[in-house]
């Protein structure tokens, strides 16, 4: 049973946070494509900008509301969701122990197992749905950070959030959840002991497939944030004015798209549980999912819009289906007003965690029953 979702969110993305603040008091904030600003006539910078590398006034409204949502102590744009996760990893130093998920995103899997390792971070993958096995290698090898992503793209694997931070709290490790599927809307990992949660903001944040942006939020304006935001600084790792301006125009509709995601997804889970040809569907809203019992205790009013399927005729059946939809469209990425189907181990790789027989769906805002009718259709005429 899911809890109703806080309808203050609803209010707050559709009037795009506050801005009053801007001069003229307009209803969608102006955009400053400025590269710099002038100084006092005293040589100071009394209006706290500087050189936009650093910070943008068009990053106010989208940062201030992604705090607000998340209950952040302050919250940061990036240039993609890569570069405000991978900010995270290079604000520790060389030899501090990372543990990251075994199924995660698998391009940050791949950072982790070559360029962060290069660069001296000791990196392990742990089975995050495992609080004994977590537990023992935090114990056993003291790490500075523990990166969760749950829901665990494209498994959707369930972490327990509270449980594991309270873990790392006692052994002094901070943890960092990427909350991407999640969005604020349904879990906000800060308020279950996460220090920071990053979105990748190209998905259901922006929610059109027309901006490449990420986030980071954190429960502390400490020194390791400080670090994060010198590193974001430095490497001018900042989305353009044009993409901060339109994530904040995807993020007013962000409550009722996640909600008719849901929906459709919820819908789709259970009718093509039942369907002879699917042999597994992998989705938290599932009872007869691993990670169900703790998807109801720390999402609220939904399970998200993503879903797997596994299918009894093997890769050559989902590949085959892919192949076959027409509404959905076979693109990589999520969390769009439009319907995805990819499959995954194809696009991962050698050495991916993922079956081969696995269809990762990304449910858009279409009619349901029309998704189902579609995809249905494809499923059986590659049997």
């Amino acid at each position: 049973m899911t809890k109703k979702i806080n309808d203050s969110f609803q209010t707050s993305l559709a009037q795009g946070g506050e801005n009053t603040t801007q001069p003229f008091k307009p209803i969608i904030p102006g955009i400053f494509t400025s590269t710099t600003y002038q100084r006092d006539e005293d040589n100071q910078y009394r209006s706290g900008r500087v050189y936009s590398r650093a910070d943008n006034p068009t990053y106010d409204a989208p940062e201030k509301l992604i705090a607000q949502l998340e209950h952040a102590a302050d919250a940061k744009l990036f240039a993609s969701g890569m570069a405000a996760a991978t900010a995270v990893f290079q604000a520790l130093k060389p030899g501090d122990v990372v543990l990251a998920p075994d199924i995660m995103y698998w391009a940050l899997r791949n950072w982790l197992k070559g360029l962060a390792t290069d660069a001296g971070l000791h990196v392990h993958f742990v089975d995050m749905t495992q609080l004994d096995q977590v537990e023992n290698k935090i114990t056993q090898l003291q790490p500075k950070l523990i990166w969760l992503e749950t829901p665990g793209n494209p498994m959707w694997t369930v972490s327990d959030i509270r449980a594991i931070a309270d873990i790392a709290k006692h052994q002094g490790a901070r943890v960092a959840v990427d909350s991407t599927v999640a969005t604020p809307i349904l879990t906000r990992p800060l308020e279950l002991g996460a220090d920071i949660v990053m979105h990748s903001a190209t998905k259901y944040l922006n929610g059109h497939s027309d901006v490449i942006a990420g986030a980071l939020a954190t429960r502390e304006n400490d020194d390791f944030w400080k670090r994060i935001l010198a590193i974001r600084a430095q490497g001018g790792a900042v989305p353009s004015p044009m993409d901060a301006a339109q994530l904040l125009r995807g993020m007013r509709t962000l409550f009722l798209r996640v909600r008719e995601s849901c929906d459709s997804a919820m819908f789709l889970a259970q009718q093509l549980e039942q369907h002879p040809m699917v042999s597994e569907v992998l989705y938290p809203g599932l009872p007869s999912f691993a990670g169900y019992e703790i998807a109801c205790k720390q999402m609220e009013g939904g399970f998200g819009g993503m879903l797997s399927i596994r299918l009894v005729g093997g890769e050559q059946q989902a590949v085959g289906t892919a192949a076959k939809t027409r509404l959905w469209h076979r693109a990589t990425s999520l969390g769009g007003v439009e319907s995805l189907i990819e499959h995954r181990a194809s696009i991962e790789g050698a050495g991916t965690p993922v079956p081969d027989d696995l269809l990762r769906l990304s449910v858009g805002i279409e009619r349901k029953e029309d998704l189902l009718a579609d995809l249905v259709h494809a499923i059986e005429a590659s049997a």
